[in-house]
């Protein structure tokens, strides 16, 4: 009975999280055109689609009675496998904090010296390492191979919370600096959707993302910690991560549609999803959309 509650919760957010993603994924795959920030959008809105999908699995197995499946041992299973896309998911959102402060630190850099390809690149390079911990986690530990090997399970394990730390410190400076010289500074520069939307994509992560692998990598070391305490605040953060993965398409919509005041244009999910990623300031006399061409150049920085 105590998972009931929370395996239905999590059932009804990757359900609604699942068909959010979806729809940024088939924007940005096929309907819109790609700019250097929607390349990241589009693999985070898949790094949260596979962390929903173990989600959706884990939950059903809660609500069928786990008794039933646990000679598969499949509980170890997924549990190893959500590091795959938790991890991807935070190294992404890193790279998104940290690219564009760079690009306001270093515009000059960033419009002339830019390599045209780096999101592409870092993207790969980014599902690619937590792919090779995550196999190597899962055939250290028995998952795959059936023979444990505590050492370079452990070892793994602290190689993870690792990259999860610097990355968290990266994001965390990152982050801070943009605020700082939106609010700040004797160049302020002006408020856009697109800095609203990564501001609100850390905050969420911090909330809600951070706590899990605070739980599973750090508490779990701690040998006077109880099981039982362990798993009920892993409960708590399991249901808190998928509240993470679902709720990135719904910021893209609330920022996007925010005080869209032109009563003309259809608002498409298209457009409103170039609304959320528009780089562009407006003018208080003009909050209708920019044109295509203006929506698709917010991978440059403005420079007031």
């Amino acid at each position: 009975m105590s998972l009931l509650i929370p395996g239905i919760l999590e059932f009804i957010i990757s359900l609604v999280g699942l068909a959010g993603n979806a729809v940024v994924l088939w924007l940005l795959a096929f309907h819109m055109q790609r700019n250097s920030f929607s390349i990241y959008i589009l693999n985070l809105a898949g790094a949260d689609f596979v962390c929903l999908c173990t989600h959706m699995v884990t939950s059903i197995m809660d609500l069928v009675g786990y008794d039933k499946l646990s000679s598969s041992n499949l509980s170890q299973v997924f549990l190893v496998t959500f590091v795959f896309p938790y991890v991807a998911s935070l190294s992404l959102l890193t790279a998104i904090s940290t690219e564009r402060c760079l690009c306001v630190l270093k515009p000059i850099w960033y419009r002339c010296h830019r390599p045209k390809h780096m999101s592409s690149v870092v993207c790969a390079l980014l599902w690619a390492l937590p792919l090779l911990l995550t196999v190597l986690n899962m055939g250290f530990s028995g998952v795959l191979f059936g023979e444990l090997n505590m050492y370079l399970y452990r070892l793994i394990d602290f190689i993870i919370a690792t990259w999860l730390i610097f990355s968290f410190v990266l994001m965390f400076g990152s982050s801070l600096v943009l605020l700082i010289r939106l609010l700040c500074g004797s160049r302020k520069m002006k408020l856009t959707r697109l800095y609203v939307t990564i501001g609100l994509n850390v905050l969420v992560f911090l909330l809600c993302g951070l706590p899990w692998g605070i739980n599973y990598f750090l508490i779990v070391w701690m040998t006077n910690f109880s099981f039982r305490e362990f798993f009920k605040v892993y409960i708590v953060t399991n249901v808190l991560t998928s509240v993470n993965s679902c709720a990135n398409p719904i910021i893209y919509f609330f920022v996007g549609s925010y005080r869209q005041q032109q009563r003309q244009q259809r608002k498409t999910l298209k457009l409103i999803l170039q609304r959320a990623l528009q780089d562009i300031p407006e003018e208080d006399g003009n909050q209708g959309s920019p044109p295509q061409e203006t929506l698709e150049m917010s991978g440059n920085i403005h420079v007031a």
